[in-house]
C-alpha cells in the first residue's frame, strides 16, 4: 500500500512494489517524483524526516536528512548585514540540503533496487512531462513579477513557454532530469557502491561544485535587498544523513514514534500526553475543539521554548504525568490569549522575541503557509508518503523545502536551495538560536505507530506549524472516535494558530482557531462564546493527510489519501 499528497508518486512507488521492490524502494521512487511532480510544496534542494521500521526487527527508527546551518551562518554575520530575521527565501536561508542524501542513504541501507531503476520515474516526469496542477499554476503566477525582475534562472525554468503554464498543460524540466540521470549513471562495482558513488557526486562532486558556485552571487530575497548565500562545497561535504532513535508516547492503545527536538516532532506527544484522561466529547463538537486548542496553545509555547538541536531539551520531563498534570489544569472554559510555556524540571522558560519591523508578506516571502495559514488559506508547504509491504516494511517521509519560491533555480541543476534556517532566531540564548553546525528546528514531522511492537501505522500532513495539529485530528477520531482511516482524515479539520509561526515574518495571531466551515454555525458560534477568534476556511481546506496500515493478526493492509484539492492518492493490493 502507498500514499501521498500526488497520484502519480503514488502509483510509481505501487508500480516499484509490483516489481518486486519492497516498501524503501518504493519509497525513495516515489519521493523523487515527488521532487519533480510538486515542485511548489518540495525539491531536490530540501530536506526530509523519515520514520521506519522493518520487517524483520519491528523497531521503529528515524533517518534525518534535516541538514544543518553551514560554517559560516552565524548571528553576526546576519546582524552585520543588518538583519533582525533570518530571510524567509533567498539564498541566506538555506541549509545544507539533505533530502537527496537520506533518500539515497535510506536505498542503500534498507532498499533491494538500483538506483537507476528507482530513479527513473522522476527521471521520466522531467524529461517527457508530467500535468502541471491548478496549484502550480497558481503558484507560478503569484512569484511570476519575482521571477521576471529578480529570479531570471527560474524564469528560465518555470516561464520557459513565454508565461505561467496552464493547469493541465504538460510541463518539463529538462536540467533536473539531466541532474538525476548524472546521479543514477554513478559507477561502481556493487547496488551499495553505485549508490555511494551518487552521494560522493551529490556531496564533493558537481552537485556540490554547482551550489558553492551559485550561492556567491547576490540574489533578492524577502528582505528587500540582495543577499549571497552562506553554503559552501565544504559545508555540503561535512554532513550526512544521521540515525536516531525516536521519541515515544503510550496513547490509547498505540505507541507514537516521532523525531526528536531538533524537530517539532514531539509537540504532537505533548498534545496527546495533555489530552490523557480527560474527557473529550464528540469530535467536531464545541467542547472538544476548545479542549484540543487550548493543549496545542501549552505544546505550542513548550515547543517555542524547549525545543532546538543542541539543546538541553527535558523531553522525559515534558511528557511525564506530573508535568502534564500541572498543565492540564491551566486548561479553562475560556480561550487562552497568553503564550505560556512551562518550567519542567523547574527550569524557567525563555521565548523569542519577535522584532516590530515594516516587514512585507506577499508572494516572494518564500512559504506559503506563512502567509495564509493565519486567514485561514489552504496552501500547503510539504509533502508526504508513506509505504508498507508484504513483509510489514513500513516508511512515514516528509519531504519539503526547496520549492520553487524558496530561491532562484541554480541553472546547471535545475532546481532551488531550501530556506529552512528561517526557522531559527537571530537571538542568542534560545533553544533555536541560529548556530553553525546545527539543525534548524524544522515543522516536518511524520508519524510511526505501533500497536505493542508491531509497527500498524504510518501517516502525516504537510502544513508547516499545523502538521502536528492535524495529524493530533487524525489521531483521536481513529483512536478514540473508531473512525476508519478515510473517515479519520475526511472530517471536519481545524487548527489554530495563537503561537510564532515557525516561518517567516514569524508572526502569531493570539486565540485565532481556523475551522473548516463544515463543523457547522453553531459550533463554530460556540467557539466564539468561549473567546475564541474563529477564521472559516472552506468546506474542504485544511490538512493533506495520509496513512497506510497493516493488520499483522489478519494479513492485511489498508490505506487513506486526502480528498481535499483532489490530488492525494492511495493506492494497494
Amino acid at each position: 500500500m502507498v500514499s501521498s499528497t500526488h497520484w502519480l508518486a503514488s502509483s510509481a512507488g505501487m508500480a516499484v512494489l509490483e516489481r518486486g521492490g519492497n516498501a524503501f524502494d518504493a519509497a525513495v521512487a516515489a519521493g523523487f517524483v515527488l521532487h519533480v511532480v510538486e515542485p511548489h510544496q518540495n525539491g531536490a534542494g530540501g530536506d526530509l524526516p523519515v520514520v521506519f521500521a522493518r520487517g524483520d526487527d519491528k523497531r521503529p527508527t528515524v533517518l534525518c536528512g534535516q541538514g544543518v546551518a553551514p560554517a559560516g551562518a552565524t548571528v553576526k554575520h546576519f546582524s552585520d548585514l543588518g538583519l533582525a530575521l533570518v530571510p524567509g527565501s533567498g539564498l541566506l536561508a538555506a541549509a545544507v540540503p539533505g533530502a537527496v542524501p537520506a533518500w539515497l542513504t535510506l536505498l542503500r541501507d534498507h532498499g533491494t533496487m538500483e538506483l537507476a531503476d528507482v530513479l527513473g520515474y522522476a527521471i521520466g516526469y522531467a524529461r517527457d512531462g508530467y500535468p502541471v496542477t491548478p496549484a502550480i499554476s497558481q503558484c507560478i503566477a503569484e512569484i511570476e513579477p519575482m521571477f521576471r525582475e529578480h529570479w531570471t534562472t527560474s524564469a528560465d525554468v518555470y516561464l520557459s513557454g513565454g508565461g505561467v503554464p496552464a493547469a493541465g498543460s504538460v510541463f518539463r524540466n529538462l536540467t533536473l532530469a539531466a541532474t538525476y540521470q548524472r546521479l543514477a549513471d554513478a559507477s561502481g562495482s556493487t547496488r551499495e557502491a553505485r549508490i555511494d558513488a551518487a552521494l560522493e557526486a551529490w556531496n564533493q562532486g558537481f552537485v556540490a561544485e554547482a551550489i558553492d558556485a551559485f550561492a556567491r552571487t547576490a540574489w533578492r530575497d524577502s528582505s528587500g535587498s540582495d543577499h549571497a548565500g552562506v553554503i559552501t562545497g565544504a559545508d555540503m561535504a561535512a554532513w550526512q544523513p544521521s540515525y536516531e532513535e525516536p521519541v515515544r508516547y503510550d496513547f490509547g492503545g498505540y505507541t507514537f514514534c516521532k523525531t526528536g527536538s531538533w524537530g517539532q516532532g514531539p509537540v504532537l506527544l505533548q498534545q496527546l500526553a495533555l489530552l490523557q484522561g480527560q474527557e473529550l466529547g464528540e469530535p467536531g463538537s464545541v467542547d472538544f475543539i476548545h479542549r484540543v486548542v487550548e493543549g496545542a496553545k501549552l505544546a505550542f509555547a513548550d515547543r517555542e521554548a524547549w525545543y532546538g538541536d543542541g539543546f538541553d531539551t527535558p523531553m522525559d520531563a515534558l511528557l511525564s504525568p506530573e508535568y502534564n498534570a500541572e498543565r492540564r489544569a491551566l486548561i479553562g472554559e475560556v480561550a487562552s490569549l497568553e503564550l505560556r510555556p512551562g518550567s519542567p524540571e523547574g527550569r524557567v522558560p525563555v521565548l523569542p522575541s519577535r522584532p516590530e519591523l515594516p516587514i512585507p508578506v506577499d508572494a516572494s516571502t518564500g512559504e506559503p503557509v506563512a502567509s495564509g495559514a493565519g486567514r485561514g488559506a489552504a496552501r500547503g508547504d510539504t509533502v508526504h508518503v508513506d509505504v508498507v509491504d508484504r513483509w510489514g516494511n513500513m516508511v512515514a517521509a516528509m519531504p519539503s523545502g526547496g520549492w520553487l519560491h524558496s530561491s532562484p533555480v541554480i541553472p546547471a541543476l535545475g532546481f532551488c536551495l531550501g530556506t529552512r534556517m528561517q526557522m531559527t532566531w537571530l537571538q542568542d540564548g534560545l533553544a533555536s538560536t541560529l548556530t553553525p553546525g546545527l539543525r534548524p528546528r524544522t515543522t516536518l514531522s511524520p508519524t510511526l505507530a505501533l500497536r505493542g511492537e508491531e509497527p500498524v501505522l504510518a501517516f502525516g500532513s504537510p502544513g508547516g506549524d499545523q502538521q502536528d495539529q492535524w495529524q493530533l485530528l487524525f489521531v483521536l477520531n481513529h483512536v478514540l472516535g473508531g473512525m476508519d482511516l478515510q473517515a479519520a482524515i475526511d472530517a471536519p479539520t481545524f487548527h489554530t494558530s495563537h503561537f510564532p509561526e515557525s516561518f517567516y515574518p514569524r508572526p502569531a495571531y493570539p486565540g485565532r482557531v481556523v475551522a473548516e466551515a463544515r463543523l457547522g454555525a453553531a459550533v463554530l458560534d460556540g467557539l466564539r462564546r468561549r473567546g475564541h477568534e474563529v477564521v472559516v476556511a472552506g468546506e474542504w481546506a485544511l490538512g493533506r493527510m495520509c496513512v497506510v496500515g497493516r493488520d499483522p493478526e489478519r494479513g492485511l493492509v489498508r490505506g487513506a489519501a486526502n480528498p481535499r484539492g483532489m490530488q492525494g492518492y492511495a493506492v494497494g493490493r
